[in-house]
């Protein structure tokens, strides 16, 4: 039921929170689809991610908890802009992990 797909074609811009001065930066989501379904074509934006860069991070290391740190207040930043671009189209967006895929 997939009508097209894409990787990596659409930018959306957000705030990236770890600067001081909050810069404008863009994402790229990893998939954009459109399928036929029972209820017509709906789009789904995917990102696909590890399930550890989904939850807060937890290690006693500190110079990697700050760089795991980071990478979560950003994703969590990309997929908000993602969510809000979704949203104002009435379009999904989904993350998916390992966990998703029957893999953990």
């Amino acid at each position: 039921n997939v009508i097209e797909w894409s990787s990596e074609e659409i930018s959306i811009t957000y705030i990236d929170p770890t600067r001081t001065k909050r810069r404008v930066r863009r994402y790229f989501p990893d998939f954009v689809f459109r399928v036929n379904g029972k209820n017509g074509i709906k789009t789904y934006m995917v990102e696909i991610k590890p399930l550890k860069e989904t939850k807060p991070p937890k290690t006693r290391n500190k110079k990697l908890l700050q760089e795991e740190q980071i990478k979560y207040v950003v994703n969590q930043s990309k997929w908000a802009a993602a969510e809000q671009y979704c949203k104002e189209r009435n379009n999904q967006f989904v993350v998916i992990t390992e966990k998703n895929l029957g893999l953990f």
